[in-house]
């Protein structure tokens, strides 16, 4: 499945009339080049829902880069941001009974499936014609899996599911250069304490 091709039909299907988006942001490197490109198209607000990500200072770290971003990038002026708090035990939940998983497999899996529920269900209750993440940006995430959850949570809470596969067309490496470009934190880890390889807190 080319989810791009399929993200290029809805945008042509709307004719230039600017439907809105809850975008799902995992951090500001990914939301780069995804919010560069979508804002054209859509009237886009930012959910920074990632109960993930530990230290708390790290979580912190990273939703100021999110400020710094939509602070600095012209595409992003007018980009609504709602963030929820780190809502950590929301993950530790998610997670439990998976601790020993791979990375990528059955964890990750569920990490994403309760963010995209989350999102797909604020977007629902308030009115988005549609939802995504900047989760497939990433060469490390799988864009099948990712849209498959997606679907899945948008037919769970009423919301309509944006494919996507935005690490097409050379969209991480743009957001590479969108990071360079505005003094953006990259982070080294996933987020979470498994990826990172750090005690919990």
């Amino acid at each position: 499945m080319n989810y791009q091709l399929k993200l290029d039909d809805i945008i042509k299907r709307q004719g230039g009339v600017k439907k809105r988006l809850l975008l799902h942001a995992c951090c500001a490197p990914c939301s780069s080049y995804v919010l560069e490109y979508l804002t054209a198209y859509f009237d886009t607000g930012l959910y920074f829902y990632n109960p993930n990500i530990q230290p708390a200072a790290e979580y912190e770290k990273r939703l100021g880069a999110i400020h710094r971003l939509l602070d600095s990038m012209p595409s992003a002026n007018g980009v609504r941001l709602i963030e929820t708090g780190r809502r950590e035990d929301d993950f530790v939940k998610a997670a439990a009974g998976l601790e020993a998983e791979p990375e990528g497999a059955k964890r990750c899996e569920a990490c994403i499936r309760l963010r995209l529920g989350e999102t797909a269900k604020l977007a629902a209750e308030t009115g988005y014609d549609y939802f995504c993440s900047t989760l497939s940006i990433s060469p490390h995430k799988n864009a099948v899996m990712l849209n498959t959850l997606g679907e899945a949570a948008g037919k769970e809470y009423g919301a309509a599911w944006l494919p996507n596969d935005f690490k097409k067309r050379g969209g991480y490496l743009r957001s590479i250069e969108l990071c360079a470009r505005y003094g953006i934190y990259r982070q080294s880890y996933c987020g979470c304490v498994f990826s990172a390889g750090i005690k919990s807190e």
